[in-house]
């Protein structure tokens, strides 16, 4: 993929991450539980800050990988430095490594 395409997807995936992290936010500003709805309530926070982590990881990715296409560096694997094949591209356009060193870096990551 070329980087004028992977910028507008990029660039299209953080806006819709930014729109989901605010909806999310909005949706369930901090609130004060009553003792009868405490147990209702921290179950449904701990999903809501759950998906907040990881809409907030991936932005974090999407903007990582905008910075290596300003950088020169879009499209190497952070691994092992050949080119990430074009799928991967195509269907993760944020994706750092190729799947052999994804997998590698999944697995140090537990």
């Amino acid at each position: 993929m070329d980087t004028a395409t992977a910028r507008v997807r990029l660039e299209a995936m953080l806006a819709d991450l930014d729109r989901s992290i605010a909806i999310l936010k909005g949706e369930h500003p901090g609130r004060e539980l009553s003792a009868a709805d405490a147990g209702a309530g921290l179950t449904e926070g701990d999903r809501v800050e759950a998906a907040l982590s990881s809409l907030q990881r991936h932005r974090a990715a999407v903007d990582a990988a905008l910075a290596r296409i300003a950088a020169g560096t879009y499209g190497r694997c952070l691994g092992c430095g050949k080119p990430v094949p074009h799928g991967r591209l195509e269907a993760r356009p944020d994706a750092a490594r190729c799947v052999t060193c994804q997998s590698k870096y999944d697995r140090a990551m537990r």
